[in-house]
């Protein structure tokens, strides 16, 4: 698994003040590859040989607040509008005028909002895992309050400061490997279990992910790298990406509805909650996402699409790219 990672070029660009970390891989069109929660750059190791070896310059970022980027201590340093202008500032640190943006779960929806805030710098846009849903709507943080019941939805358990953080800091490589086996399609809990998605009052998340194995794609070493990426950075610059919600939410309020026209390609899996649950997403892509290309939904895999069937989701990207206007 590690010979992949050979001949990767690792450096970092200046953005608003801070330093985004990227890996790069390859020559050809640029296409940026933005992780999700709680992940890493690393996320994209078996996507980035294979979009150079298909004449792509891949580059993978470490998301502000992961991993080397910067961590800037105000929470709203991690609202939308920064995220976005991270990859335009990469992309022109990289002396190129456009990329096409592909990210995964958080990186999907910060993909998504780059495409349709920056359509001069993205020029088409691959979502894995997380479906488009347009800015707007009703608040999200009273969307997020009103289910679960009695029950606390993660996100309101994310809101806090501090609060998950002392849930996952003292273990974070026991939580990170409970946390990546709920949502793997090998070993998530039974569809009669406990949502892991969801807190029982005075409980913790942990308290529902499963033990004793680990999903079939999540070897020791690659645990160890995401571990020691959290140990060293702490978790409180990856969970204000959830704390800015509500403040996205208002400051995109002119977007609200607002298709992405540009080429799109979506992926997900089958037993990924974030497909199940936004199932109407998906269905309303012909008026979201008008330019979709191509729409998979992968039978029985889980949430971390690209680290679950890499060779398939490799394909399907690889597919979608060479059939864009270059």
């Amino acid at each position: 698994m590690f010979q992949q990672l050979a001949g990767l070029t690792h450096r970092s660009v200046p953005s608003s003040g801070n330093r985004i970390h990227l890996v790069e891989l390859g020559a050809g069109p640029l296409v940026l590859l933005v992780h999700g929660f709680p992940e890493s750059w690393y996320s994209w190791r078996h996507q980035l040989p294979a979009l150079a070896a298909a004449g792509y310059r891949a580059v993978a970022i470490d998301v502000r607040g992961y991993g080397r980027s910067s961590e800037p201590t105000a929470t709203d340093a991690y609202r939308m509008l920064e995220l976005v202008e991270d990859g335009v500032a990469v992309v022109r640190a990289l002396g190129e005028e456009s990329a096409v943006v592909v990210g995964h779960d958080w990186g999907a929806t910060i993909a998504a909002h780059s495409a349709l805030i920056r359509p001069e710098v993205f020029r088409a846009v691959g979502l894995l895992s997380v479906p488009y849903t347009p800015p707007g709507g009703p608040r999200p943080s009273e969307v997020f309050a009103a289910m679960g019941g009695d029950e606390e939805f993660y996100v309101s358990y994310f809101q806090e400061p501090g609060r998950a953080e002392a849930e996952i800091e003292p273990d974070v490589r026991g939580w990170l490997a409970g946390f990546y086996a709920a949502l793997s399609a090998d070993t998530m809990p039974a569809s009669d279990a406990p949502d892991p998605h969801f807190v029982s009052r005075g409980a913790t998340l942990r308290d529902r992910f499963p033990t004793g194995r680990l999903p079939a794609w999540l070897g020791e070493p690659e645990l160890d790298f995401y571990a020691g990426e959290f140990e060293r950075t702490g978790l409180t610059g990856a969970l204000n990406r959830y704390r800015n919600m509500d403040r996205d939410w208002e400051e995109l309020a002119d977007f609200a509805g607002a298709p992405i026209t540009q080429p799109a390609l979506f992926i997900g899996g089958s037993l990924d909650a974030s497909t199940t649950w936004l199932a109407d997403a998906i269905a309303a892509y012909p008026v979201t996402l008008p330019g979709l290309v191509s729409s998979h939904v992968l039978d029985g895999c889980g949430h971390w699409v690209q680290q679950e069937r890499p060779a398939e989701v490799n394909r399907l990207l690889v597919s979608w790219l060479e059939g864009l206007t270059v």
